[in-house]
């Protein structure tokens, strides 16, 4: 039996090829009821579009963006690296993708960056971006303007974004906060945590599913304020030998992110006996000659070339109106110890 064709649908539906194909390309011109019966059509006649050939035809081709902060951090550098490889790749599929930057925690430059968007033909964005009310009702408006848009590496749920590329936060968080509980030698141990911005959705989960979990398991520990070190390595650095001279008694140290350099060489100097315990966020360089010399003693980690590789998949699929693999998009938690680092590289 032959697959059925866009003529079956309009012969089955009583209507033209062009509002077939307007219907199919969420174009407007056509009345509710009219691609109602269009849609009723496809579905008894059990059409399944081509989209890839469907573009190919129409030698379609997409233009997404990354938007991301002008951070240094080596995170960030990975995380473009993975980017770019991911847009390399998806170039021979008639996908361009640009990496764009915004000054750090900078609200107003996002959403004046984001609203620029539509007019420069880009379809879609993936956006890593504070949780601020401009940067919501900049969201809203590329969704009004028909763009496809992914929040990557930190949420915007209160914003009209079509889905989260990212791991789970509260999740990573909830893990730091065990994995600490374990390691710590105290019942009533002391807990400094660092950021980098509590602005940052990513990191606020983080620090809420960590103080989750101390108050389930381990309520004897005492959770200090989050010292926020603007992913500053010096800022940081300055930060946390304050904090280290204020409370000198602090038995553990979580890290949520960023800043990993100063905090690292501040924990080196001014505590070379390993007393601290200390988890981290992200592999790199510094945070894996860390776990190897005892001053980390885990790194809870994700695959920034997986959440590149995903987020070109899901816009792409948000653009044709394709349907998304929830398990291929699902962005998993790694733990890391000085035991199972992975060879570098």
């Amino acid at each position: 039996m032959s697959r059925p064709t866009v003529n079956d649908i309009a012969r089955e539906a009583g209507v033209s090829l062009a509002t077939v194909d307007r219907v199919m390309n969420a174009r407007p011109g056509v009345r509710e009821k009219t691609a109602r019966r269009v849609n009723e059509a496809i579905e008894r006649l059990g059409y399944v579009r081509d989209v890839a050939a469907a573009n190919l035809a129409r030698r379609r081709a997409y233009r997404l963006a990354f938007v991301l902060p002008d951070s240094r951090t080596a995170f960030m550098t990975a995380l473009r690296t993975a980017i770019e490889h991911a847009a390399a790749v998806a170039a021979h599929d008639r996908t361009r993708a640009e990496i764009l930057t915004v000054p750090a925690f900078d609200s107003t430059a996002y959403a004046r960056l984001l609203d620029g968007l539509p007019q420069e033909g880009f379809d879609g964005v993936a956006l890593m971006a504070p949780e601020t009310p401009q940067v919501r009702d900049a969201i809203r408006r590329l969704g009004e303007a028909g763009l496809a848009v992914v929040a990557f590496v930190s949420d915007q749920p209160q914003a009209a974004r079509d889905r989260f590329v990212g791991i789970d936060n509260i999740a990573a968080g909830r893990t730091a906060g065990m994995l600490l509980g374990r390691f710590v030698r105290r019942a009533d141990a002391i807990v400094l945590v660092v950021a980098g911005s509590m602005m940052s959705r990513d990191h606020m989960e983080r620090r809420l599913g960590f103080d989750r979990v101390v108050l389930e398991r381990f309520p004897g520990f005492r959770v200090l304020p989050s010292l926020e070190g603007r992913d500053d390595s010096e800022s940081l650095a300055r930060l946390l030998s304050a904090a280290l001279d204020a409370q000198p008694r602090i038995d553990a140290v979580y890290s949520l992110g960023a800043g990993q350099r100063g905090l690292i060489e501040t924990l080196r100097r001014r505590d070379p006996q390993r007393r601290l315990t200390v988890v981290a966020h992200e592999l790199t360089p510094a945070t894996r000659g860390a776990l190897e010399d005892g001053t980390i003693d885990a790194v809870i980690t994700q695959d920034v070339g997986h959440m590149a590789r995903s987020a070109l998949r899901v816009l792409r699929a948000k653009i044709d109106a394709m349907p998304i693999d929830p398990g291929q998009e699902q962005i998993r938690i790694e733990i890391l110890l000085r035991e199972n680092l992975p060879p570098p590289g």
